[in-house]
C-alpha cells in the first residue's frame, strides 16, 4: 500500500512493529521514537488494528493523545488480555457480531463501542463478463470446461481450508467437472497440501499466492467459498458480491449479517463438511439460480452503501475522542 498512500499524498513512516507479542523489547526501545514522530506532525489521535499496535497505542495515549484501536474478530479472554485490554477511549467493532464479543467477552461498556462495519470501494468492482473470465481463467491455467470454486484467505485453521477440502471429496464426484482454487499464504499450507494428496484431488485443487488485485482472481469463479469457524465480517464476501459471484458461506459471526441465506448468498453449518458439500452441489446444479443470487448480492451491497457508511462513522469516531463536533 505504500504506492498509494504517498500517491494520495499521505504520510507513511514506517518503523519495526513486526512481532506477535507484546512482551518483546524492541517495543519499549521504539517508544521514544514513536513519541518524536507524533510531536513531528502533531498527530491528534492514534488508531491500531492489531494486538501489538493496541499495546504500544496504550502506552503512547493519554486524554490528550486519545487511543481508537479496530476489533477485526473474536479474541480469547485469556489473563493477560483481560488484565490489559488496551481497547483504548473508543473500540471500532466491524459487524454486530464483533459488537456482542466485546461486551459479553471482554465486558466492555456499550458507550466505548462504536459499530462501523468495514466497506469497500464498489468501484474497482465489475458484474464479470465471459470473456473477462475465460481471459482470467487461461491466466490461471484453469480449463474453461469446469465449474471453478475459489476461496482467498491465509491459510489458517479459523478460516477452514480444511472443511472445504473434507466437501471437496463429495463435490467433484457428481455432476459437471469442478475445479478450486486456493488463495492465501499461511502456516496451514503443508497440512492443506498433504490432505489433497491424502484425498488425490490434485487434479481437482490448486493453491495460488494471495493476488494482488482480489478482482483478478474473482474473475475466475463461479462460486466463492468462505468457511470460516469464525469470521469477524468477511471482506471476500463483500468483494465478491460487488463483483455478482455467488457466495456460499459459514452461517457464522459477521457472515450472517451479509448474507440472507437463498437471496444475497448461500449459508451452510460450520464446521460442517457435508452440509457444505450438499450447499455446493445444490448451487452448481443450479446455474441460474446462482447467477440470480449472485446479482442480489450486488443490488445488496450497492445500497448498502458500507464504504460511505466507514468513512463517515469512523471520521465521528476521531472527533468525539478528540472533543469536537
Amino acid at each position: 500500500m505504500e504506492k498509494i498512500f504517498s500517491e494520495a499524498g499521505i504520510k507513511l513512516v514506517k518503523v519495526d512493529l513486526k512481532t506477535k507479542s507484546v512482551l518483546n523489547p524492541k517495543l519499549y526501545f521504539l517508544l521514544p521514537k514513536l513519541k518524536k514522530i507524533i510531536l513531528k506532525y502533531h498527530i491528534q489521535v492514534i488508531h491500531a488494528h492489531t494486538r501489538v499496535t493496541q499495546f504500544v497505542g496504550q502506552m503512547l495515549s493519554s486524554p490528550e493523545l486519545p487511543l481508537v484501536t479496530t476489533c477485526h474478530g473474536f479474541f480469547k479472554p485469556r489473563f493477560f488480555r483481560r488484565l490489559f485490554p488496551c481497547w483504548g477511549q473508543k473500540v471500532i467493532a466491524i459487524s454486530p457480531a464483533v459488537y456482542d464479543h466485546l461486551r459479553r467477552d471482554f465486558s466492555v461498556s456499550q458507550t466505548n463501542i462504536a459499530l462501523v462495519p468495514s466497506g469497500i470501494d464498489l468501484s474497482e468492482f465489475i458484474v464479470i463478463n465471459d470473456q473477462d473470465r475465460v481471459f482470467q481463467r487461461k491466466q490461471l491455467n484453469v480449463p474453461e470446461d469446469v465449474v471453478v470454486l475459489g476461496m482467498i484467505a491465509r491459510l489458517s485453521d479459523v478460516k477452514g481450508q480444511d472443511i472445504l477440502i473434507e466437501a471437496m471429496r463429495e463435490v467433484v464426484v457428481p455432476g459437471p467437472k469442478v475445479h478450486l482454487l486456493i488463495a492465501g499464504e499461511g502456516k496451514m499450507e503443508p497440512k492443506l497440501r498433504a490432505m489433497v494428496k491424502q484425498y488425490q484431488l490434485d487434479d481437482h485443487i490448486s493453491f495460488y499466492s494471495v493476488a494482488s488485485r482480489t478482482l483478478d482472481l474473482l474473475a475466475a469463479l463461479d462460486i466463492l467459498v468462505v468457511p470460516s469457524r469464525m469470521e469477524g465480517l468477511g471482506l471476500s464476501i463483500l468483494e465478491a458480491q460487488a463483483a455478482a459471484v455467488p457466495v456460499v458461506a459459514s452461517r457464522v459471526g459477521g457472515i450472517v449479517s451479509l448474507i440472507e441465506d437463498q437471496k444475497t448468498g448461500f449459508l451452510a453449518e460450520p464446521g460442517n463438511s457435508r452440509d457444505l458439500a450438499k450447499v455446493l452441489i445444490n448451487v452448481i446444479s443450479r446455474e441460474d439460480r446462482g447467477k440470480s443470487v449472485g446479482l442480489s448480492g450486488r443490488d445488496f451491497v450497492i445500497k448498502a452503501k458500507f464504504l460511505e457508511k466507514m468513512i463517515e462513522e469512523t471520521e465521528r469516531v476521531y472527533y468525539e475522542v478528540i472533543g469536537k463536533k
